[in-house]
């Protein structure tokens, strides 16, 4: 987005399914992105923040999942998340050692708009992802201020840059540069069109793995890069955030997110022991009032026959949001001069094909 240049722009579809009108999370009407990069020599990092609505999230809650597909991770918030199944606040994400600065910001931003939390009511469950940047940012630093947190809350928008942004400005995807990446699906169902949105913060993956459309560009570009030098581990993670208008119980949402991991293997994951991948995904179809009503409430939910689509939607848009982050990346020097080339750059150069 943006006029940055994506995985379509280079000739390469992934999956059956067409995108959202944006082909990004933000296609799932009322979802907002915001970034605040911080980039400057040792310090390359920054923060991520997702809007799910634009209301009071608080006051009018979201149904929600989370799910590990590895526990290597950081993520604050999923243990009230799983046990009610509601989403209550915005979603944060940044580096490992930022997420207490995170999760403060973010509280305070929650009681200003809602002086009630502490006093007449409970309090709030913040949502916290992270990825470690240490290898181009100076994370001891930590150079992410609370003001950062309410900047990037404050300039979500429906178009946002992927790639060397935000919490993406100091990751790597498949050893070379990574970051934020974001893609949708369009479900038609008999009662209805549906979008399916994913953002990721991608930072894992060793080269020669990278898949592009079931075509092994990592190799290639590590035989024409590394030649006889032995590659670097994998250690890195991935956040797969999960969008969708798609009216569904917690459960069948549940069942849903854990598809993404269907898309991140097509590009090449294994899911390393030293990696953690987190998903956390919500409805907006309905939205769960704070306070106790008179009435029962009542959830709308798609039949389980109608659940194929969905898992379609979620593996495709991971799966090229991933990607996204890959080809939307640019060149970065960082700490102690340590850098990550852009994957743009290396197939120009090396002349490789990746349709």
């Amino acid at each position: 987005m943006n006029g940055q240049k994506r995985l379509r722009d280079y000739g390469v579809k992934i999956g059956r399914l067409e995108t959202g009108n944006y082909n990004s999370i933000t296609d799932v009407e009322g979802v907002t992105v915001g970034h605040v990069t911080l980039s400057s020599k040792e310090i390359q990092t920054g923060v991520t923040a997702i809007l799910p609505h634009q209301g009071n999230l608080f006051k009018e809650k979201l149904i929600a999942s989370s799910h590990v597909i590895n526990g290597f991770g950081k993520t604050m918030g999923t243990i009230q998340i799983n046990e009610l199944g509601t989403l209550e606040t915005p979603i944060i994400l940044t580096n490992t050692l930022s997420i207490g600065t995170a999760a403060d910001a973010l509280i305070e931003y929650m009681l200003e708009h809602n002086p009630e939390i502490g006093i007449t009511t409970g309090t709030v469950n913040p949502i916290i992802c992270e990825c470690n940047d240490m290898l181009l940012n100076d994370i001891r630093a930590r150079s992410i201020k609370k003001e950062h947190i309410f900047q990037a809350l404050s300039n979500a928008s429906p178009v946002f840059n992927e790639g060397t942004v935000g919490a993406g400005t100091g990751m790597l995807c498949y050893s070379l540069k990574g970051g934020i990446g974001t893609s949708s699906r369009t479900m038609e169902m008999e009662h209805g069109t549906y979008t399916m949105g994913v953002l990721v913060l991608s930072n894992f993956g060793i080269l020669s793995d990278l898949m592009i459309n079931g075509k092994p560009v990592g190799k290639e570009l590590r035989d024409a890069i590394l030649k006889s030098r032995e590659e670097e581990k994998d250690k890195g993670s991935i956040i797969i955030i999960v969008a969708t208008d798609l009216p569904v119980s917690e459960r069948q949402l549940n069942r849903i997110i854990k598809r993404s991991v269907t898309g991140l293997s097509r590009t090449g994951s294994i899911i390393t022991t030293g990696s953690g991948e987190v998903v956390i995904g919500f409805s907006t179809a309905m939205k769960i009032p704070h306070e106790k009503t008179s009435h029962c409430l009542s959830l709308s939910m798609i039949h389980e026959e109608d659940m194929d689509l969905a898992f379609r939607a979620v593996g495709e848009a991971t799966e090229e949001a991933v990607l996204n982050s890959l080809v939307s990346a640019t060149h970065v020097v960082g700490r102690d001069g340590n850098e990550r080339p852009a994957f743009k750059d290396l197939i120009e150069e090396y002349k490789i094909n990746i349709t």
